[in-house]
């Protein structure tokens, strides 16, 4: 399915999230080394896990309004959410007032609009693409993400320490732009006989909540669905040190090497441009390999794609264990980005095969646990080094992975009996 020949609302979220990906790269990949300088890593560690519980009851909240208010009305309201959140950010990092408290709480404030966006966007994609070219559709916005993941942290390493007002300034003007172009562009794809059923189910606050819970509860009850959502909070454990343990990792051990002379100047890399590298690394190879590799996995069995997914993170992690070598890190890079580009477009289609359609969004965000949970949990690893050093957190992350692994191979074995 080409681009041109997706829905319009499509295709002004691909180009509005664009702009707002590479400013929200530009100083995110940086927040877990400016927490732990401003509040020490045990510390940084544990309010990270904090700001992300708040996360967790948004999207759940998230999913279910994305199917009872619409989907686009929830983005535009998510966007204008966080780009208030990030104004009171760049206030606590202004020449007026530098407050680290404020800004963490202002970054978990913009989470939790966050977690508001994605169910709907995602949910979005099922009600307007037919189910054999959804891989396809999520694996290229997937591929616009990284683009954003390849431009952000290079201008990032050069404007979030010098000139983090006015990066996080921009930020929060170009999520408000976001809301705007949604509003004025985008039209409402959620069914109206869908929308009229879940305003049927539920009216007033407590009923609504009643509902929700009740309706999750359904959800929580599909053996299926709770193994995806385990084994995806458990690699989550390793793909989410990307911006939480690698970063303060990178900038502990690699400290200053010489990369050798070229053209009669000698070339050292620190840790801080180490960490710069690798993250553009991981973002150039998804976003150049992202379709290409979608649609080859496509010709393989799901289950056997989610295995060595899993099993990738966990030599990856392995490898980040045994060196401090750049060049190293590089290869442990290479392959950490490959278990994430493997599953990248087929983890989105296997949920919309799962949920029936009157409740896409309230799976979509059940289903974005994975990250939310996943999310609250992985900060953990960042005091877990200073307990037991980096050598035996990365272990630990592998062995994690491996038992991902595992939980995936038996999901997809029920999935076949059920289908069969």
């Amino acid at each position: 399915m080409k681009i041109k020949d997706w829905d319009r609302s499509l295709k002004v979220r691909l180009i509005g999230e664009a702009f707002m990906n590479i400013t929200f790269w530009m100083f995110f990949p940086f927040l877990a080394i400016y927490f732990a300088e401003e509040f020490g890593k045990s510390t940084a560690g544990l309010l990270l896990v904090v700001s992300q519980v708040f996360s967790v009851a948004a999207n759940l909240i998230g999913g279910y309004c994305a199917d009872r208010f619409g989907r686009r009305t929830m983005m535009i309201i998510s966007s204008y959410g966080q780009g208030a959140a990030f104004l009171l950010f760049a206030f606590a990092n202004s020449p007026i007032l530098t407050s680290p408290i404020l800004g963490f709480i202002a970054f978990s404030i913009a989470g939790v609009f966050g977690s508001f966006y994605w169910p709907a966007s995602e949910a979005m994609v099922a009600d307007v693409v037919p189910e054999k070219y959804r891989s396809d559709v999520f694996a290229i916005f997937y591929t616009m993400h990284n683009i954003a993941v390849v431009i952000g942290p290079i201008l990032g390493g050069i404007f979030f320490f010098k000139y983090r007002f006015g990066l996080i300034v921009t930020a929060a003007f170009v999520c408000i732009a976001l809301g705007f172009v949604l509003y004025k562009f985008a039209h409402e794809t959620l069914p109206i006989e869908m929308s009229l059923k879940m305003k049927e189910k539920a009216s007033g606050m407590m009923a609504a909540i009643s509902t929700q819970i009740k309706d999750y509860g359904v959800i929580l009850q599909d053996k299926l669905f709770m193994l995806f959502i385990v084994s995806g909070i458990l690699i989550a454990q390793t793909f989410m040190q990307l911006d939480l343990l690698l970063p303060v990792y990178s900038m502990d051990v690699i400290g200053e090497q010489s990369l050798g002379v070229f053209f009669g100047k000698e070339w050292i890399m620190t840790g801080e441009s180490a960490f710069g590298f690798i993250i553009s690394q991981n973002g150039l190879i998804v976003a150049l390999f992202t379709v290409w590799i979608t649609r080859i996995m496509l010709g393989f069995k799901e289950k056997n794609v989610f295995f060595c997914s899993s099993i990738f993170y966990a030599i990856s992690m392995l490898i980040f264990a045994s060196t401090n070598y750049f060049f190293v890190f590089i290869i442990a890079m290479t392959l950490f980005t490959l278990a994430e580009i493997m599953v990248t477009g087929i983890q989105q289609s296997f949920i919309s095969k799962l949920a029936p359609e009157h409740m896409r969004g309230q799976y979509f965000a059940a289903a974005s646990l994975r990250y939310t949970i996943g999310r609250m949990i992985a900060p953990m690893s960042i005091p877990m080094a200073v307990w037991v050093g980096y050598y035996w957190t990365f272990i630990i992350l592998a062995v994690i992975a491996v038992i991902s692994a595992c939980l995936y191979y038996y999901m997809f074995h029920l999935f076949a009996r059920k289908t069969h």
